[in-house]
């Protein structure tokens, strides 16, 4: 991926934990480093196909002083979120920020943080069953997107579809979204369990009826087994109302443990159920 850089852009600003620190304020350096394909800008000459380092900077000052924080690390964190939300070009932002005249009585040249976020890949399993289950789904949806760390890439067809796991409840719609999120998957997955809880999801009996489900599919292509969360969701390969939307989307997009594409697994399924 190419990178551009701003290096060493002097802000004055008024973050800091102590009381001065707000009131008087004080000299930031500011380091930014983007990620995004400028093959295009490169060979038609077109700046709409890049990033205006020229403008940037002037809203890197902006963004950098429109609130006080106690804490460098909130306002570098803001400053990357603000940098991925504004330039739909920019995959990944590294954003170094130094802190010259940082009071703690001892020489040193500067404290600083750096903070690096970046645009990841996730598909999400959606279902429901009870209530009006067309608008649970996609009022969850809408939720979800309706935010800046998260945009809708495309979604599934809804299909419904027999219940599985417990056989006597009414019929589910399901499908998949695929979106692009800067959240961690512990922070899209404890988002997407608020969500269920907003429809007023109930778990009462394992696999049963539910508003809502949703679920992370898959991540980037991260492998992991964490108490909070596994992934890849470990049933994928189980679950035809899983596969089939994701066939429909990505149908080629490869399982990263079991090397097989979506449309495979789902082919497999269907002939071991028939």
């Amino acid at each position: 991926m190419d990178k551009l850089y701003i290096k060493d852009l002097e802000v004055f600003a008024n973050h800091g934990v102590f009381e001065e620190e707000k009131r008087l304020g004080q000299k930031f350096v500011i380091s930014v480093t983007l990620e995004l394909d400028m093959h295009a800008a490169a060979v038609t000459g077109d700046l709409s196909k890049s990033v205006n380092y020229g403008e940037l900077s002037a809203e890197i000052e902006t963004e950098f002083q429109r609130e006080s924080y106690d804490l460098i690390e909130t306002a570098g964190e803001k400053l990357a979120d603000y940098i991925l939300s504004r330039y739909d070009l920019v995959q990944g932002v590294t954003v170094l920020v130094k802190k010259p005249w940082a009071p703690i009585h001892k020489p040193l040249d500067y404290a600083a943080i750096e903070i690096s976020r970046s645009w990841h890949r996730a598909f999400i399993a959606f279902g429901s069953n009870l209530g009006d289950r067309e608008k649970n789904i996609q009022t969850a949806i809408a939720s979800l997107t309706n935010r800046n760390d998260i945009r809708l890439v495309c979604q599934s067809s809804i299909i419904e579809t027999e219940p599985w796991g417990y056989a006597d409840q009414d019929a589910f719609l399901n499908g998949v979204i695929e979106i692009k999120t800067t959240l961690s998957p512990a922070d899209l997955m404890t988002l997407l369990l608020e969500t269920e809880k907003r429809l007023k999801r109930q778990r009462v009996i394992h696999w049963g009826p539910r508003t809502l489900d949703l679920d992370i599919l898959f991540y980037d292509r991260l492998i992991c087994d964490h108490p909070h969360i596994t992934l890849p969701h470990p049933r994928i390969q189980d679950r035809l109302f899983v596969l089939e939307p994701m066939a429909e989307i990505a149908p080629w997009y490869i399982h990263p443990v079991l090397g097989k594409s979506m449309t495979e697994l789902m082919e497999q399924l269907k002939k071991s159920e028939a």
